[in-house]
């Protein structure tokens, strides 16, 4: 495993791209996200804004009618937009994972016919690889897709698809050769108007409650041959390579949310005073910031790394340790974001563990990203086996 880390810098263009995502969330985003999560609805108003500002799916190429924005850039909006709001940090991270195995494997054809409604604003894209009895071993998955003809015929329940009923495009693995194992898995681009495509009721989940998580349910979904992404059997390579690329955005979701809670805080503990100070004065409470600052900074600074080792993989550089980075950055910042978030909650106090303050929503929010897109015990070992290979 290579342990080059090349320096950078963010360049002058991403930090003006910062500026303008924070400017929007702020003012379109985060005075909806209380109420986004009250009512676990989708932030229809978050993807109206993204979408006007062509913020919804950033890293489609200018080829296909999208803004070509590099890695690095699609992190950074996911990480401004989840500061405010994870659910709708949702919408530009889970149009990546749900199209990115079209970018890595699918047919000049595939990418034209459906890029290419994504970056008008027009569709969003989900991804549906896990299952009931697959979800860290994914590679045991059950649903089947039989050739008939010049068609697929799809049969399967997926579980925890993110925006599943919402997005119009879904990347699905199912199986074509049995007895091939993790060889024998193919993916295929399934759309919600195919007949036999139905959901299953929306999970009640403990958050990110405005971003439906659902069963995608395929009952005898035919669909044309050329719908395949990349070769018979590839399937599974596809979704390993995905990973790969988008565990790096669920980083950048966990920088966000920790930003967010860490700059609430602060802005908490100058008022908030006691025994005639304001508690931002006392030691204790300025060695919990630093700590906070310093983590979050530490798990920014891997993932905009990562970041770049992605972009020179999307370009075709082979980048032997963009595996073990992406699993890093994904399991630090993840962690990191919990540890924040839930030391935010201390620092408000009484009134953090209230929804009249956003600590506790982020708390909550921030938990997920622990667990999808690869626990962090299976980033553990997926790192391990990168070191000890």
């Amino acid at each position: 495993m290579s342990l080059d880390y090349p320096a950078y810098a963010p360049s002058e263009e991403h930090e003006l791209l910062r500026q303008t995502v924070r400017e929007l969330a702020e003012a379109k985003i985060a005075p909806h996200a209380a109420e986004v999560d009250e009512a676990g609805e989708f932030p229809q108003d978050a993807l109206d804004a993204l979408v006007a500002n062509d913020l919804h799916a950033v890293h489609v190429p200018e080829s296909y009618g999208g803004p070509g924005a590099d890695a690095l850039a699609t992190v950074i909006v996911i990480e401004e937009v989840a500061r405010v709001c994870m659910s709708s940090s949702l919408i530009p991270s889970v149009n990546k994972l749900g199209s990115v195995p079209v970018l890595l494997s699918g047919s000049e054809e595939l990418k034209k016919k459906y890029l290419s409604p994504m970056a008008r604003g027009e569709a969003m894209f989900s991804y549906a690889l896990s299952e009931a009895e697959a979800g860290s071993d994914a590679a045991s998955m059950k649903t089947r897709a039989v050739r008939d003809g010049d068609h697929w015929v799809l049969n399967g329940a997926k579980m925890w698809i993110t925006n599943a009923g919402v997005s119009e495009y879904y990347t699905v693995m199912a199986v074509t050769d049995p007895a091939a194992g993790a060889r024998g898995i193919s993916a295929f681009v399934v759309e919600k108007s195919d007949p036999g495509v139905s959901f299953g009721p929306k999970e009640k989940k403990l958050g990110i409650k405005g971003s439906p998580t659902r069963q995608v349910i395929l009952e005898d979904v035919r669909i044309p041959a050329d719908r395949l992404i990349g070769d018979e059997g590839a399937g599974f390579k596809t979704a390993l390579a995905t990973l790969d690329h988008t565990r790096i955005t669920i980083a950048a979701q966990a920088l966000g949310v920790a930003q967010g809670a860490l700059d609430y805080a602060v802005g908490y503990i100058k008022e908030r005073k006691q025994f005639g100070k304001a508690i931002a004065d006392f030691q204790g409470i300025q060695f919990m910031v630093a700590d906070m600052a310093m983590k979050i900074e530490a798990a920014r600074q891997l993932t905009y790394h990562a970041a770049i080792k992605s972009e020179r993989a999307m370009l075709g550089e082979k980048v032997p340790d963009l595996t073990f980075v992406s699993s890093a950055c994904k399991c630090l910042a993840s962690d990191v974001a919990m540890e924040v978030t839930t030391d935010a909650v201390q620092l408000l106090g009484g009134y953090g563990y209230t929804r009249e303050f956003p600590v506790e929503r982020m708390m909550r929010d921030a938990k997920i990203t622990q667990i999808y897109e690869g626990t962090n015990q299976i980033q553990r070992m997926v790192m391990a086996r990168q070191i000890l290979k």
